[in-house]
């Protein structure tokens, strides 16, 4: 397979590059770092959700030793292209695969390689050194001075909420449930990068698909999307899905500005700043008014005022 005789296309945050193969009607999908999770976990996770009559991608062949696999060829039609209008009929057709996703209960899958993989479970440790990637990266580039006693108290307010999630049953989480992780293919929606999946609170990939930076949608439309989706729920305290939700929301968004910071410093990605000021606002709109972030609340006014938040 030479490369350079396919058209690259645009990448991910991740550390994989994508080639398309016009005359195959295939994606290569190469990576170097990481490879083990980017190639074979993707692949495992990919034949999980196929076999739970959930769209993936299809494996096509692998070629491990040089760093690729082949995967079917899902069009040119993101679910961000998709939505570039707003229509939640689109939503609805996604949360009939959240409603998939939370009911596949096998944790250990077979690899190309014929051994096992298991699916990890979302610790609070984990959520923890997730939600930490915004005092790793945001806080030291955004206040140069007393930061590690910034980072402290930021952290210790981390742990706290994360203490506080209610919901204690843990489903099968996609960790990055959002419209630029679908493509639209046949009419149908096809779920991407799904590598990280674990097993952890039933909220998360609600809260990555509406409070999602990627797109801006106004409040009101994401709370009747909200509302609608937890009808679907059987058997659910809706209070505790709630606070989960919100929780969660948070957690997640102050995770992306660090991701989105380190990227630009580590790895020269620059274009994802522009995005951290909407992740800012989706973080205001859960914590005001909020009593269960009133600690949070007054270490951001004190830390990190409307002026900062705005910043790119």
């Amino acid at each position: 397979m030479i490369f350079r005789d396919l058209k690259k296309l645009s990448g991910d945050a991740s550390f994989r590059k994508f080639y398309r193969n016009e005359k195959n009607k295939s994606i290569i999908v190469y990576c170097k770092k990481d490879k083990f999770k980017n190639l074979i976990v993707y692949d495992a996770i990919n034949k999980l959700l196929i076999r739970n009559k959930i769209n993936s991608p299809n494996l096509i062949s692998e070629n491990f030793k040089n760093n690729f696999i082949e995967i079917n060829d899902l069009g040119k039609i993101s679910g961000l292209k998709k939505n570039k209008k707003f229509k939640a009929d689109n939503y609805l057709q996604l949360f009939k695969t959240l409603i998939k996703l939370r009911n596949i209960k096998q944790k250990k899958i077979k690899t190309i390689f014929n051994k096992f993989y298991t699916i990890p479970d979302y610790s609070n440790h984990l959520l923890l050194k997730e939600s930490k990637l915004f005092s790793d990266w945001y806080i030291p580039k955004i206040i140069n001075r007393r930061s590690k006693d910034i980072t402290a108290k930021f952290n210790l307010i981390l742990k706290n909420l994360i203490k506080n999630l209610q919901l204690k049953k843990k489903f099968f989480v996609h960790r990055d449930f959002h419209i630029s992780n679908t493509m639209y293919f046949k009419n149908k929606f096809y779920i991407i990068d799904s590598q990280d999946a674990v097993y952890g609170n039933q909220a998360y990939d609600l809260a990555s698909l509406l409070d999602d930076v990627r797109i801006k949608i106004n409040k009101k439309k994401r709370e009747k999307l909200y509302k609608k989706y937890v009808l679907k729920l059987k058997k659910i305290n809706k209070s505790k899905f709630r606070n989960d939700f919100e929780i969660l929301s948070v957690l997640r968004n102050f995770k992306i500005i660090g991701i989105f910071t380190r990227l630009s410093i580590r790895d020269r990605k620059h274009s994802y700043l522009k995005m951290i000021p909407y992740a800012w606002q989706m973080i205001d709109e859960r914590r005001y008014f909020n009593p269960k972030f009133k600690k949070l609340n007054l270490f951001l006014e004190k830390h990190f005022p409307n002026k900062i938040r705005k910043q790119k």
